[in-house]
């Protein structure tokens, strides 16, 4: 089964912070973030304009989304499109949230990812 995607317009930015930081208040205007939380660190996903104080971050990200709701019964959705990527030699990062996944990949990257996937089978909607 082959999905259609969607580039997202933003340019993204993932940063990173001690585990114990509060959620900063402007994730929450960010048009689009992804907040996660473990015992080693708080990663935050947000638009690039958005703007935070974290230990690290790492900037130019570009999104790709699986257009759809995703059932949870499906398998293997994030594997193929991430193994379409790997022989292309583009790394990602991927979010899963309830609905659907989004791929990141390096903004620089993206014509090549948009171009591996297109080749395997994958459209894109405007």
């Amino acid at each position: 089964m082959k999905l259609q995607l969607t580039i997202l317009e933003n340019d993204f930015t993932i940063h990173r912070f001690p585990p114990n930081q509060e959620v900063p208040n402007q994730v929450y205007e960010s048009g689009f973030y992804s907040i996660s939380k473990t015992e080693d660190e708080l990663s935050i996903f947000c638009t690039s304009n958005t703007r935070l104080n974290s230990e690290k971050s790492e900037t130019g990200w570009s999104c790709i989304k699986i257009v759809g709701i995703l059932d949870f019964s499906l398998t293997g959705i994030l594997a193929k499109i991430s193994a379409v990527l790997a022989k292309a030699e583009i790394s990602i990062f991927a979010i899963s949230t309830f609905d659907t996944d989004y791929i990141l990949i390096k903004s620089k990257k993206l014509p090549s990812a948009r171009e591996a996937l297109l080749a395997y089978g994958y459209t894109f909607t405007p």
